[in-house]
């Protein structure tokens, strides 16, 4: 594996450090020791899935992108969209219901877009960039 893709691996494997504190922060919310409205609950589940699911998929995704014959910046958004995505959807769903008793989302959940766009556009550099390798 190349230099660049280990590092990665190993920042998202660190990462996932911030999911786990996450489940903490989870299980609080549900058991009445952080007080929230169901709209926070929900959305503070829905940031925590999103952070683990992307964050695992990022580190599937990696080890192939050492074999994509695709242009530079297109080989960097099929390694960088997943991690990516896995920031700004869950900074959207946590961030997007900050406060005492949040009754709609607030600004920052423009985040979620953003992050299944850039989600979007790196697992098609991904899946191009495979399917080309492997008929290379």
């Amino acid at each position: 594996m190349e230099p660049a893709t280990l590092t990665l691996a190993g920042i998202l494997l660190l990462a996932l450090i911030t999911v786990e504190s996450g489940g903490a922060f989870l299980l609080r919310v549900t058991t009445g020791g952080k007080p929230s409205n169901d709209l926070q609950k929900n959305w503070y589940r829905a940031g925590h899935a999103h952070a683990a699911v992307l964050l695992v998929l990022a580190l599937a995704i990696l080890p192939y992108t050492d074999a994509f014959d695709l242009p530079a910046w297109a080989t960097w958004l099929a390694r960088s969209g997943v991690p990516v995505a896995a920031i700004l959807m869950p900074a959207g769903f946590f961030l997007g219901v900050l406060g005492e008793d949040p009754q709609k989302p607030g600004p920052a959940a423009v985040l979620v877009p953003i992050g299944a766009a850039v989600l979007t556009a790196g697992l098609l550099a991904a899946g191009i960039g495979a399917i080309a390798a492997g008929q290379a």
